[in-house]
């Protein structure tokens, strides 16, 4: 397993904070304020609280929540292939700091499902920032902390894009991952290409055959796992917990709609248009925000941020986390929770 108290390791600008396990102090850099740090709290083996149900808009949304009922709201966002699991140790370290942590499951995972069996299972990402904003509404918050990895980190994004009025400060992983069908239609290197090759396998019919055959499917999993996180030590249980999610009956139908949409080989809805139109302008976000670039992922840019860092116009602070992977939160809990309490605390 890698070392946890990676804030020995991080690299770049950014307000720093101090250290979750109190190793090395951190120093606000100019523009930003520094915030309280986060303690040493340890999720248990028992995991997460009982699931709760509450319908949002098209889905009813299984999502877990920790902290008292009435602290600042965090909302924490998976992505493909994981599920909540990834915030298994992060949301009680914010949980001990009095926030109210929200961590739900998207469209097609776990225990979230369609209210209605008539409703196009869509995956393109206007549909599931919708789900996020429908959630708030059902849950009464008017504003919250977002934070995600991979698709979580795109929905949030795009909601701290579109709609800055609900999202207090973002944590981003990986930067701006606002989808541009018309940049994916452009060849990459061979490099880029080759770290993408389940986009690509998605695209076929032997694709979609192995995503709805149960074993096929948790093999493919459990290998992006491995490949998009080199160092990241988890075990059958760890794998085994999350994979539970991936038997949603709808799994299979949004994740391939999800990765061909991307392409421009499915299309989406006619009612997400108007918001595809304004996203497919590559909007700033203005919002506080600290983007984590994990150093090991295929999938971070060159450049230590440089590459997006234009897309984000108000408080911000870039970190790259040196021996962590794509699943950033579940590796590196504590400099994800710090990023957290510091966003939220950036001026």
């Amino acid at each position: 397993m890698i070392d946890r108290r990676v804030f020995n390791k991080v690299l770049g600008a950014g307000a720093a904070g101090v250290p979750l396990s109190g190793a090395g102090a951190g120093v606000a850099s100019a523009g930003t304020r520094e915030a309280a740090p986060v303690s040493a709290a340890r999720s248990s083996d028992a995991g997460f609280p009982q699931v709760k149900q509450v319908r949002a808009g098209l889905l009813d949304v299984g999502y877990v929540e920790l902290g008292p009922a009435h602290g600042p709201v965090v909302i924490c966002l998976h992505g493909w292939p994981y599920d909540i699991h990834s915030y298994v140790e992060a949301a009680p370290l914010l949980e001990a700091e009095g926030y109210r942590v929200i961590v739900p499951y998207l469209r097609g995972y776990g225990t979230t499902r369609f209210l209605s069996g008539r409703t196009f299972r869509n995956g393109q990402q206007a549909a599931i920032a919708r789900d996020l904003l429908a959630l708030m509404d059902a849950l009464k918050i008017e504003r919250a902390v977002l934070a995600g990895f991979d698709w979580g980190a795109r929905t949030a994004d795009i909601v701290a894009a579109l709609w800055p009025e609900r999202c207090k400060a973002l944590v981003s992983v990986t930067g701006y991952l606002v989808t541009n069908r018309a940049a994916n239609l452009e060849p990459l290197t061979a490099k880029a290409e080759h770290s993408w090759w389940y986009q690509f396998y998605f695209a076929t019919e032997r694709g979609e055959l192995a995503m709805n055959d149960r074993e096929f499917r948790r093999d493919l999993a459990r290998l992006t796992w491995a490949e998009t996180s080199p160092t990241w030590d988890f075990d059958d249980a760890t794998f085994d917990r999350a994979a539970t999610a991936f038997d949603n009956p709808d799994h299979p139908a949004i994740v391939l709609h999800n990765y061909r949409w991307r392409l421009s080989l499915a299309d989406g809805e006619r009612r997400y248009d108007a918001l595809e139109r304004r996203l497919a302008t590559r909007p700033t976000i203005g919002v506080p925000t600290i983007t984590l670039d994990p150093a090991l992922d295929p999938f971070t840019a060159p450049g230590d941020g440089a590459s997006y860092r234009d897309r984000f116009t108000g408080p911000y602070a870039h970190r790259t986390l040196t021996g962590v992977g794509h699943n950033l939160p579940q590796e590196a809990p504590d400099a994800f929770a710090q990023a957290v309490v510091d966003a939220d605390h950036l001026r």
